[in-house]
Formats: C-alpha cells, structure tokens, sequence
C-alpha cells in the first residue's frame, strides 16, 4: 500500500493576512495547468505543460491524445505548485476546477481531480466555467477594473460580445454564426502550411507582410450584432490557391481584415451600451494588432481598456484560481457530483443566432 504524497496530508502553514489561497486547474483543451492564487491578485505559483509537440502532426488538437497527456502531468504539476508557493493542501480554502466548456475528456481530467482533491482534503470545490475564466481574468491583472464591463471574448472556440454585470452575471450581446476569430486563425495557419498552432505564426507571417490582398470583411457595418469569419477564411483558401501573393501578405491580409471585423462589430456596441471599460480576453487577445486596435477604439469612446498579460490570455490556471477565488467570495461552491460539461454558455438565456451560434 503507497502512502499518500506529502502535499496532500502535512499540516498546514499559518498564513499572514486573510486573503483567501485558491488551487486552480485548467484541462479543457491541450494546456495542463495549476496555480495558487490568492483572493489580492497575488499568483503564488503556476505550473503549465504544453501539448504542442504531440499534436502538431496532426495540424490540430487530438482529444484523445490531449486527455491522456492531462492524465499524466497534472498530478505532478499540482505538487509543483504547492511546493513553489511554500504550502500544502491543508493551507487552500478552495479547489477551483474547470467543469466546462471544453474538450470532455480533458475536462474530466481537471474536474475529477479537483474532485479528489477536495474531499481527501475536506475543501470546498468551485466548478469554474472555463469562459467565465477568460471573462474575469483582466480583474486579476487590473485591480481598477469594476463592473459592468463590455467585454471581447475572442478565442479558438468562442467570439462573443458580453455585458459583464458581475460575478455569474453576463448577458451576451454577439456571438459568431460560424467560426470563432481564433479558429480562422488556425485555419489560415494550416492552409498556408504555417503549421500549429495557428495564431502565433500567422501573427509573425504577417509581422513580415503587407495587408494588399483584397479579402472580405463579413457583416461588416451590419445592423446585424454578430461575427462571421467563414468567408474570410475561405477566401484566404482562394487568395492561396491563386499563387498571386507571398504567404506573408496573405497573412497581413488575413489578420487586417479580422481585425477590422472586431473592431466594427464591437464599435456597434459601444454605441448601446453603459460600461465602465472596453475589455479583451481570451486566445486572439493575446494578439498585438487586435490589442492595439481595440486600445486605439477605447480610446474613441473614452473609456479605459483593459486585457490581461499575454501569457494570461491563452488557456492557464491562473484565470481558474482568480474566477474560482471570485465565486468563492460570492458565496458559489459546487457538490462533488456536479458534471463535467462539453458546452456551457455564459448567459444560458441569450436569443439562439442563425448557423452555428445556437451552440454559442
């Protein structure tokens, strides 16, 4: 019979202050992740294993793969954590753990875990919406953000405009009716054999390019709210197939037109609505020219702008721990049975859009 690691059954440390010390794991796609994060802002550790290697062959992630990967690193990514901020399980208040949306398997992972975690160490366990993650993880970075915030959610799987009332409180302005901004990204990447993952290398391509290929902007000045990019990324597909122009000025084309459609599709709802901010999270946010742009329409309307440190933008624990250690305060724990969930919206009551936005 094995005993039971040490970080899981040492006492725990007396800690200065009453800031609340959140665990936090994230598995919901191809990033492995724990951090300790206190309820002041403060990460005391976080732990990340990618994933990138194993499925570049394949331009894309593999759900089996990503879910058998999470299975072998976490555990040791949690001890690693604990170790690098000084303390054990017993010092947590909470266990904070992505439920959803995600890949299943991967989400399994993390939640399971967070599951065990919590009933060996007698601790609250806070289900965390992986979007609710990326929607509070600027008020991790920036203490001055308050709400309601207008919030550009924009990753691989997501593109929406949400209203940020509060904690567990958003109502979505826009969604996209087919693909996700980052999953043009992607897409463009692998149709111009940049490889995975996609957004990185489209951003320095296009670092090296001019934006002179004529491509399409989708709903742009639209009365419609939402976001299209399905026609964009198939006439990147024709732009390519043309063998007019380098890969670089497609590239510079792509991320412009993108970038415009965000910027036009957000300029609309800075127009109806009441916020405190203009904020960016999320994947794409962590891209230079779409900061820039949405800083520079920020700064139109007169509001501050506000979006996490790169590194905070892509999938991470820390976002988990911050949203965890966020519900937390409010008052919002999870039994151990709650299920683990492939789509969860944030404002289960918003109107179904056309195509592929009745998932949104």
């Amino acid at each position: 019979m094995t005993s039971s690691p040490a970080w899981l059954v040492l006492p725990g440390k007396a800690r200065r202050g009453k800031s609340v010390l959140i665990l936090g794991l994230e598995s919901s796609c191809d990033e492995t992740a724990a951090a300790l994060v206190t309820g002041d802002r403060r990460i005391l550790a976080h732990k990340l294993a990618g994933q990138e290697a194993a499925h570049a062959p394949y331009g894309g992630v593999v759900p089996e793969i990503a879910a058998r990967a999470h299975v072998e690193v976490l555990e040791p990514l949690v001890a690693a954590s604990l170790e690098e901020a000084g303390v054990t399980l017993a010092d947590v208040d909470a266990i904070a753990a992505t439920a959803g949306p995600g890949l299943i398997g991967g989400v399994m992972v993390g939640l399971v875990t967070g599951k065990a975690l919590a009933h060996a160490a007698g601790k609250p366990l806070v289900a965390v919406n992986h979007l609710e993650g990326h929607a509070l993880s600027p008020r991790l970075a920036d203490p001055d953000l308050h709400f309601p915030y207008l919030l550009l959610l924009v990753s691989g799987g997501h593109c929406q405009l949400l209203l940020v009332e509060g904690v567990d409180r958003y109502r979505r302005l826009a969604t996209t009716i087919d693909d996700a901004a980052g999953e043009a990204f992607d897409k463009t990447a692998k149709i111009l054999g940049f490889g995975f993952p996609g957004g990185p290398a489209v951003e320095r391509a296009a670092a090296a390019g001019q934006p002179i290929v004529p491509l399409p902007r989708p709903l742009l000045g639209s009365p419609e709210p939402h976001f299209s990019f399905a026609g964009l990324k198939s006439a990147v597909l024709r732009a390519h197939e043309a063998g007019t122009w380098s890969k670089e000025d497609i590239a510079a084309s792509f991320q412009q037109a993108a970038v415009d459609c965000l910027v036009d599709r957000t300029r609309r709802q800075l127009g109806e609505v009441e916020a405190t901010a203009l904020v960016v999270a999320g994947g794409v946010a962590a891209n230079t020219a779409v900061r820039s742009a949405l800083e520079a329409l920020a700064g139109d309307y007169h509001l501050p702008f506000s979006v996490p440190p790169q590194w905070l933008c892509t999938d991470n624990a820390a976002m988990i721990a911050w949203a965890g250690a966020e519900r937390f305060a409010a008052g919002l724990t999870d039994p151990l049975d709650v299920a683990a969930r492939p789509r969860w919206p944030l404002d289960p009551d918003a109107e179904k859009v056309r195509g592929a936005g009745v998932k949104a």
